[in-house]
């Protein structure tokens, strides 16, 4: 794995460890100030405030993320693709379990400090997939 790899996939990993510490400043300084992220297939979310209040929202679950099968990262210059299959575990506030799974698929882009921060975050990159 190259540098540029290993930092995107470093910066992938300080995001969900930051969302699962419930740390919710520090997710939000992992993406650029215009990302986007589809919290629900198909609805993508711009404006940083609905962003940082279903992040909010979310945390409240204590999710624990796991990345059963590894990740991919691709880069190309400035840009990169990150790509992996996740699973989720919580508990919604009455005390139930929730777990849900999906494919990751998320652009990055090269800061002018040489980090990287996440532009277009879409948990739900399969649900394309045939499911038959």
């Amino acid at each position: 794995m190259t540098q540029n790899q290993q930092d995107v996939l470093a910066a992938v990993a300080h995001m969900t460890q930051s969302f699962m510490d419930n740390s919710i400043a520090d997710v939000m300084r992992s993406y650029e100030a215009q990302a986007t992220v589809l919290f629900e297939p198909a609805t993508p979310v711009s404006e940083a405030p609905m962003l940082e209040q279903m992040f909010t929202g979310m945390a409240a679950l204590n999710p624990v993320f796991e990345y059963p099968a590894g990740h991919e990262v691709v880069v190309n210059g400035d840009l990169a693709i990150h790509i992996a299959p996740w699973t989720m575990t919580g508990t919604m506030p009455d005390g139930q379990a929730v777990s849900q799974n999906g494919l990751s698929v998320a652009v990055l882009r090269r800061q002018e400090d040489g980090s990287w921060k996440l532009v277009i975050d879409n948990p739900h990159g399969g649900r394309l997939l045939a499911t038959e």
